[in-house]
This record gives structure tokens, C-alpha cells and sequence, in this order.
């Protein structure tokens, strides 16, 4: 089977996209599967050296019906590319596509939607719609940590909202509230630019780095995470970590609602109001800081969620074609 992923990260973008799509590469590498990756990593390349490593050739950009010549399915996990079903047939390829309630939403051969609770969606033509969190693409780093997850003694605590540098202020909010809490802590936050660090009292530590490819050793040791609601999220729930869930950008907004109906976090709300809400965040941490018992119920429920077997069920339906 020959496969091309496409996909792009970027400042705006994000780097979700090129997480998923390299968790895809590592399991079809594994069965022997021909991989190659077209797209930008502006932004994600500490995820996109994991193409390198696996010996996945990176293809120049250019239009989809050019890419998917001679490959047998073309996956793109992509916002801004719009109905390519017809020419990537026309090329010989079967389209994967991968999207997140409706954006990204296309019609495809096979659809995947990973969401805790995916809305009512059309009939667009497509052909195999595979949807629920049981379908949630994570990589090999994710399922080894989740393995040999520990807790410590003051609490960890990680923040980390994705990678662009526009959530800097937004991570001052957040450490702001955890200071508040006046619970000691040892936290980490993984934000590029510069937030602003809060005054701390005895027995709290905050430490400020650029996201980094340790990070999923960081999130084995994590007690407490403070997290975007995106594909970490979907990490942090595959390791049990227990999380207050943060809605950044409006294409959270259907998984911040599902993944606090079903109990998997704590909710921190939407980050364009955590100024205005300041006393009421810092209470939802004190409590997700202070109650062990939440802690465990939180952890329990998310791991079992997410099992972190999604890849290798849609590489099981390719396989079958």
C-alpha cells in the first residue's frame, strides 16, 4: 500500500494537524506501507523530524491531482483544501479525509471524524464514515507514556495551548489563576513568546519553555494539566492525565462541550473571557488542585475514552478496500 499524508502546521494553524498525520505515518510504517508527507511544518518541526526518522520522503507542494499520481490512498487532515474527491480518484488514489465536525469537511472515500460527540452530518456522497473517539490518531510517544505514567509530590502541572505565539497572553492568564490557587505546585508552560509570570508564594514553581519534543515525557509525570482543547487534550486523555480544558478557537468549541458532558475534564471556558473570569478559573483549579478524588475520576474516565488505538482501525479499513 502506498500512502500520502498531506497536511500543514504554521504560527496560525497550528501543529495538530501535523500530530495526526504523523501518527499515521508511524503505523503504517509499522505494517510496511510506502509513506510519503507533502506540506508545510512552519512551526510543528519538532513533530515533523519524526518523518525523518522514519525514513518518510517529504514531497514539494502543488495540487492534490499532481501529488496523488500513483499512490493508493491520499489522507488529508487539512482545513483550507476543499472538495478533491474527483481528482484524486481521477488519479487512481482512494481520498482519506479527516476532519473535525465541519471543518475540514469533505466528501471522501473514507471520513474520519475523531470527535467525543460528532453532530448530525450530511449526505455529501461519501463512502465509509468512521466517527467517535475510538478513531482518535496518537502517536507511538503518546501510548509508550501512557504506560509508565507517575504521580509526584508537590504537584506537576503542565500548561500547554498549542504552538502559536498569540497564546502568550492567554498562558499569563492561566498562570496567573494557578498562582492564585495559593496550592503548591511545580509547573511547566510550553508556549512560544513571552507570558507573563505571576507572583508566586512558598512551594510554587513555574518554569516557561517553547514546545519541545519532550514533551510527552513531560505529560508522564503530569498531575495536573492545563490544556487547549485539541489534539492534546485528546493525548492528555489517551494518559490519564486530569485536565482543566481550555476553548481556544471556535473548531474546539464541539469537543470542549462533548469532553465536559461526558466528565473527561475540568472547564476552564473560552480563553477570550479568562481575563473577565479570573476568580472563578482560579477556584476551578484550587478545586482540580486540592481534591485527589477528582483527580482519579477524571483520569479514569478520560483514559477509557481514548484508547489510542484509532490509527491502526482506519489503516484496518484501507487495508480492506
Amino acid at each position: 500500500m502506498k500512502l500520502l499524508l498531506r497536511a500543514d502546521a504554521s504560527p496560525t494553524i497550528g501543529a495538530g494537524h501535523i500530530s495526526r498525520v504523523v501518527a499515521y505515518a508511524e503505523r503504517a510504517v509499522a505494517r510496511g506501507w510506502d509513506v510519503h508527507f507533502a506540506g508545510s511544518t512552519t512551526n510543528a518541526e519538532w513533530l515533523a523530524a519524526r518523518f525523518d526518522e522514519l525514513a518518510v520522503p517529504r514531497l514539494p507542494v502543488s495540487s492534490l491531482a499532481g501529488l496523488a499520481s500513483g499512490f493508493d490512498a491520499v489522507l488529508v487532515d487539512h482545513y483550507g483544501i476543499g472538495d478533491v474527491r474527483a481528482e484524486v480518484n481521477a488519479s487512481g488514489a482512494r481520498l482519506v479525509s479527516i476532519e473535525d465536525d465541519v471543518f475540514g469537511r469533505r466528501p471522501a472515500d473514507v471520513v474520519v471524524d475523531s470527535g467525543f460527540a460528532p453532530g448530525p452530518r450530511p449526505e455529501d456522497g461519501s463512502g465509509l464514515v468512521l466517527r467517535g473517539a475510538e478513531y482518535t490518531p496518537l502517536r507511538d510517544v503518546v501510548l509508550r507514556a501512557r504506560s509508565r505514567r507517575s504521580t509526584s509530590s508537590p504537584l506537576q502541572v503542565t500548561v500547554v495551548l498549542g504552538g502559536g505565539a498569540e497564546w502568550a497572553s492567554t498562558v499569563s492568564l492561566l498562570l496567573q489563576a494557578l498562582a492564585d490557587t495559593g496550592l503548591p505546585f511545580a509547573a511547566d508552560a510550553l508556549v512560544r513568546g513571552t507570558p507573563t509570570l505571576p507572583p508566586t508564594v512558598e512551594g510554587q514553581a513555574i518554569r516557561v519553555a517553547a514546545p519541545h519534543a519532550g514533551l510527552l515525557d513531560l505529560l508522564a509525570g503530569t498531575d495536573v494539566a492545563i490544556s487547549a482543547s485539541g489534539v492534546t487534550f485528546l493525548e492528555l486523555c489517551c494518559l490519564g492525565v486530569p485536565t482543566a480544558a481550555v476553548r481556544l478557537v471556535e473548531n474546539q468549541a464541539a469537543g470542549y462541550r462533548a469532553a465536559l458532558e461526558r466528565g473527561l475534564a475540568c472547564g476552564l471556558g473560552s480563553a477570550d473571557t479568562l481575563g473577565s473570569r479570573l476568580p472563578e478559573v482560579t477556584e476551578t483549579l484550587r478545586k482540580l488542585l486540592s481534591d485527589a478524588s477528582l483527580r482519579s475520576r477524571l483520569s479514569e474516565a478520560s483514559r477509557s475514552a481514548v484508547d489510542g488505538r484509532g490509527v491502526d482501525r482506519v489503516l484496518d479499513v484501507l487495508a480492506g478496500f
